[in-house]
């Protein structure tokens, strides 16, 4: 199904992109949180603990562009911008 308004992009894509940010949050905290506390057990170096940060930083990062871009488009659309 296509939206009303004549876009192309299926009604369903941005309900699937918004579970996909989703599960990439959950599971970059998850795995956050893990590698800093196996970090601190294990007595790794700081270099890989800030490491992961950067990791976890580029994930949340991308979350929020994705998410922002699915805003802007239901905002378009519900103003009639197509």
């Amino acid at each position: 199904m296509t939206r009303p308004n004549g876009n192309n992009a299926p009604a369903g894509a941005d309900t699937g992109q918004m579970r996909l940010v989703a599960v990439v949050i959950t599971a970059t905290m998850l795995l956050w949180l893990g590698v800093q506390w196996l970090g601190g057990q294990q007595g790794w170096p700081t270099k890989y603990v800030f490491l992961a940060d950067l990791v976890a930083m580029g994930a949340l990062i991308w979350s929020l562009l994705v998410t922002w871009r699915i805003w802007r488009r239901r905002n378009a659309s519900s103003r009639g911008q197509g």
